[in-house]
């Protein structure tokens, strides 16, 4: 079946998908991104089976703290990180309380919540996504939808083609050391 094409987020289409499980390409308040539903398994399993990279996981956004807090971020971390957001710092953290299935392994993840009304208007509706760059591994991020397509074609369900969005760079992503301090991995959207 033909991937749906979108030009809003905000799309009530959209929603219904993403909320029955959906993958597909949106625009983030970085970079396009590869999205699922964080609360539901078979969404994320098939988003990680499409983007067939060796390290997983992505990024996690939400429209709010307490929805970081619902699928398991520490809330230590997250009242550390809430200072930085709404903007697109990435914020790493324990996963000792997230579900093994978006932890997939990993020690630590990441989780945003981006600075653009729209998204999180989405999310406030479909709760967190999992997300990660919509390109495949070693190649460089989609910046327009057609991109994206070129990367995924019909792998995905739907696609929501915000223009190019070449220009703008990608999340800043920083962590907190066992004393509190910030630490910054990627220099990105907003210099910490």
């Amino acid at each position: 079946m033909a991937a749906r094409i979108f030009t809003s987020v905000t799309d009530p289409l959209l929603i219904d998908m993403l909320m029955q499980g959906a993958i597909g390409i949106l625009p983030t308040d970085t970079v396009y991104g590869l999205v699922g539903a964080a609360r539901n398994e078979q969404a994320v399993a098939k988003m990680y089976a499409v983007k067939n990279r060796p390290r997983q996981p992505g990024t996690t956004i939400a429209a709010t703290v307490d929805h970081l807090k619902d699928i398991g971020f520490p809330g230590d971390a997250l009242e550390r990180a809430k200072t930085y957001w709404p903007n697109p710092v990435s914020v790493e953290m324990n996963t000792t309380g997230i579900p093994s299935y978006l932890s997939t392994g990993q020690a630590v993840m990441a989780a945003r919540i981006p600075d653009d009304t729209e998204l999180r208007e989405l999310l406030d509706k479909t709760g967190p996504l999992m997300t990660t760059s919509a390109n495949r591994p070693g190649e460089p991020t989609a910046t327009t939808v057609q991109s994206a397509m070129a990367y995924f074609g019909d792998s995905i369900d739907f696609y929501v083609d915000a223009g190019n969005l070449g220009e703008r760079p990608p999340s800043t992503i920083i962590g907190f050391d066992e004393h509190g301090d910030v630490v910054v991995y990627r220099q990105g959207a907003v210099s910490v």
